[in-house]
Formats: structure tokens, C-alpha cells, sequence
């Protein structure tokens, strides 16, 4: 089985020290990858450096350019995207084309971006003082930017970190995920043939104490993270005087009012519970449900579960539910579902698993201080909660110590404003899912789910410094 080397500044290189990618859903090894050492870190810093003095001075139109040719050869190789999505991460088949689709979309929009991003005439005369001055700002790249990214989406999410670094004039160390390396390699090659700057682009699979230096070297200018909050915090506390974006985790709620449309409703729900096997940071985890439907809603909601949301085996198009990522997550979603049934929790559907399958389980009586519901289950458990007022839904949603997304059914003008205003998350979604998700619009959270943004504008904000000059005409 040949060993897939990483991109070190403008080399492919290998090392001494070689890991398994396991395929989730039959625990088969699927590749073996080079894993980077320090002094690859340590050349890639140095060669980032020498490429930003080219970067920085790129045109806008040689930026678009790229961005371009880059989309376009995701396009060609969707197949190989897909198949790596698939294998390394368990994703359904039918999810998994719809990430290299979105991929293809956010270098796209990156391309159209990057025409339009620059600064402003900013009037100055606004006191007596300053009659005689204008200025100009324009938004100028900071460096080398370190992006860290997630298995659960292993090419939109670097995308993410990629295509602004590269609309914006910097350059990017990107460490993939150790569970899904081959799409964040297979991005590397599409780019250096789409015409980036040699060296301004490297993927460094690696060991976390080895990749630390992406989180503490004083010559990069700024770390953009996607994982947990644990993770994402402690690395914050370490960064010095870094830039940092935190995309963190959440435990998203739900909240079908009283006037909801249930026909629409129940089967969105369902979706954004148990694609992906709860695997994506705003899955549907806490469904609260107004008292005078909470029965209905309840009857409803299991019969379709059980009846339409297909779990199994990933390459079936079929499949909504695959495989958890591995071992680790099986045995804390096995455990988290022990402790809240001894805790008195009462389980509706699901509950088993098989293998590397873990049934779509629902959950309702649960405490508040069980996991699944305060802390982030990321396995395919959604939970039902009755409440009496919609202020009392606002309450509960807000009482988590997560802030990511949250999703609002009403027809109710007033409720929804009201939402809009009092919901602490970084996106209200009416009408749908708080698992939607475009990806021009700024996404983020607050609390423990981080801050910053991401969102190719956003984050092409994020990796950019405002200079503003004044001039006395």
C-alpha cells in the first residue's frame, strides 16, 4: 500500500514515522500517511515566510484567477473527494458529494470576493477641525496562518481556511485531521497546479505535540481552529499574540412552537438530528416542544425516525445514520446513554448499537445535568423537552454553556423577533433546522462555542489588518 507523502513549503516529503487511516464503518485500514516531524514544520514556516513577500503583492485579478482554477479542479476530481469523505469519515455517500459541492461554491464565491474586498473613502470633515482632511483604508494580510481543521467535514472545513488565506494575499499551514488526512493532501496538489505561490500553501498531517508550533511560534500571525471547546481553549490560552477564530462545539436546540407546521417540520428535524450520525457541530440535539403539541409532535417524531431514517452502510445513497468516527466515540456515546437511563432518562427509539453503528436513539425525561443534554453528544441522540411559554423555551435554550446555532418553528412575527433578540447563539435559523448552513453567511458562535467568524467575506476580514491614511488637502 503506498504511503501518502505531505506538503512541506513547495516539497512533497516523507518521514520516518508512518500511520494507519482506518475506514470507520468496517474498521479496515484505508491508507497509510507520512506523519510530519518539527524541522517540516520548521521549513515550512521559513519557506511561508519568503512566499508571503510574493503573496502579499498579488493582484486581485491573479488571486481570482487561482481561486478559479482551483474550484474548477475540485469539480474534475469529485469523485476522488467523494471517496475519501466516504472511507476515512463514514459519511454517507449522498452527504458527502453535497460537501464537495459546497467546497466547490466557497472557492467560487472566494474568487468573486476577492474583486470587491478593499477598503473605503472615509470623510473626515465632520468637526470644524477636520474640514480639510479625508482618508482612505484599505485591508492589508497579516502572514502565515495556521488552520487546524475537523474529520467531520475533511474538505468544506479546510476550504474554509484555504481559500480566504489564499483571496486575502497569505500564506496557510494547514493541518488536517489525523482520522481524514487525503482530502486537505489532495486540496495541496489541486492548488499548487491551480498556480499558487510555491510555498505558500503546506499540509502537514502531524502528531499534536509536533503541531503545536502552529498554536505557539511567535512568526505566525494567526490561528483559525475547528474541534472541540476544550481543545480550542487551551490552545487560545497558548497563542500569545496570535489572531484567533474559534469555530467550537454546541448542543443546538430546536424549539417547535405551538402554531409549527409539523408535516414540515418533523422531517427537517429528523435530518438535522441524524445525518452524519449527529457528527456536525450543529446537529439537532434538544427538541423543545410546546406543551400543547408535545404528545403529537412526540408520536410523529418517532414513527418517522423509525420509519425513514435509514442508518448502515455509507456508500448505500439511502443512508442518513453511518458509522460513529471510531472507537473512542463509540465507547462516550455508550456511556453518556448508560448514565442518563440510570439517571432516569426514558429512551423512545434506538438505544443499540452494532459495530460501528449506533442506532438513531431518542430521548425524552432527561436531567439537565446528564451529557446529552448539557454537553455535546455528537452521536445520533436527539432529546425531547416540553415547555409552557415560548420565553420558557428561550430560557432552557440559552442555559447551555454552548451558542452556536439555534432553530425556531413559528408563524408567530412577535416570537420570532423576540427569538432574534433574546437567543444567546451565534445564528437563529426560523422556520428550519439550526443545523442550516450556507456558506456566505457568517457562522460562528459565542460562549463556550467560540468567537470570530467564519464565512469567506468574514474570515477574509479576520486574516486581514485595516490601514487607514488621512490626507490634509
Amino acid at each position: 500500500m503506498e504511503v501518502k507523502k505531505f506538503l512541506a513549503g513547495n516539497l512533497w516529503k516523507d518521514s520516518t514515522e508512518i500511520y494507519d487511516v482506518i475506514n470507520p464503518y468496517n474498521n479496515e485500514i484505508y491508507c497509510k500517511v507520512y506523519n510530519a516531524q518539527k524541522e517540516d514544520f520548521e521549513y515550512s514556516i521559513n519557506e511561508g515566510l519568503k512566499a508571503f513577500e510574493k503573496t502579499k503583492k498579488l493582484s486581485r485579478y491573479k488571486r481570482s484567477e487561482i481561486l478559479k482554477n482551483i474550484y474548477q479542479l475540485i469539480e474534475k476530481n469529485t469523485d476522488e473527494f467523494v471517496e475519501y469523505i466516504v472511507k476515512e469519515c463514514g459519511k454517507p455517500i449522498t452527504y458527502a458529494k453535497a460537501e464537495v459541492t459546497r467546497a466547490i461554491i466557497t472557492f467560487k464565491m472566494a474568487s468573486e470576493d476577492v474583486l470587491k474586498f478593499g477598503g473605503e473613502l472615509l470623510p473626515l470633515d465632520i468637526t470644524a477641525q477636520t474640514e480639510n482632511y479625508k482618508s482612505i483604508t484599505e485591508r492589508f494580510p497579516i502572514g502565515i496562518i495556521s488552520g487546524i481543521s475537523p474529520f467531520n467535514f475533511p474538505l468544506n472545513l479546510a476550504v474554509h481556511k484555504v481559500a480566504p488565506a489564499i483571496a486575502t494575499g497569505n500564506v496557510m499551514i494547514l493541518k488536517p485531521p489525523p482520522q481524514a488526512p487525503s482530502c486537505s493532501l489532495l486540496l495541496g496538489k489541486i492548488c499548487l497546479e491551480a498556480g499558487i505561490v510555491e510555498g505558500s500553501l503546506s499540509v502537514l498531517p502531524a502528531s499534536n505535540n509536533v503541531a503545536d508550533m502552529l498554536v505557539t511560534d511567535e512568526r505566525i500571525k494567526m490561528l483559525s481552529f475547528t474541534g472541540s471547546a476544550k481543545v480550542g481553549w487551551d490552545m487560545k490560552n497558548r497563542s500569545g499574540k496570535k489572531k484567533v477564530c474559534l469555530e467550537l462545539g454546541g448542543n443546538a436546540s430546536v424549539i417547535v412552537h405551538s402554531d409549527a407546521d409539523l408535516n414540515f417540520a418533523i422531517p427537517r428535524i429528523a435530518i438535522g438530528g441524524y445525518s452524519y450520525a449527529g457528527q456536525v457541530c450543529i446537529s439537532v440535539q434538544k427538541i423543545l416542544v410546546h406543551d400543547s403539541i408535545y404528545e403529537e409532535f412526540k408520536n410523529k417524531y418517532v414513527d418517522y425516525v423509525k420509519n425513514n431514517v435509514k442508518f448502515g452502510n455509507p456508500e448505500d445513497p439511502s443512508t442518513v445514520s453511518g458509522p460513529l468516527i471510531n472507537k473512542m466515540a463509540m465507547d462516550r456515546t455508550i456511556n453518556w446513554v448508560e448514565k442518563a437511563k440510570n439517571q432516569g432518562a426514558k429512551i423512545l427509539l434506538g438505544g443499540n448499537n452494532s459495530n460501528t453503528i449506533f442506532e438513531p436513539t431518542i430521548f425524552e425525561n432527561v436531567p439537565e445535568s446528564c451529557e446529552i443534554n448539557c454537553e455535546e453528544v455528537f452521536a445520533p441522540i436527539t432529546i425531547l423537552i416540553p415547555y409552557n411559554s415560548f420565553e420558557d423555551a428561550i430560557n432552557i435554550t440559552n442555559s447551555s454553556k454552548f451558542g452556536l446555532q439555534a432553530g425556531v418553528f413559528t408563524k408567530n412575527i412577535d416570537n420570532i423577533f423576540y427569538a432574534h433578540h433574546n437567543l444567546d447563539v451565534g445564528g437563529v435559523i426560523i422556520n428550519d433546522y439550526p443545523t442550516f448552513r450556507i456558506d456566505n453567511m457568517p457562522y460562528g458562535g459565542i460562549k463556550d462555542s467560540g468567537f470570530g467568524r467564519e464565512g469567506v467575506k468574514y474570515a477574509m476580514e479576520d486574516m486581514t489588518e485595516i490601514k487607514v491614511t488621512v490626507f490634509r488637502l
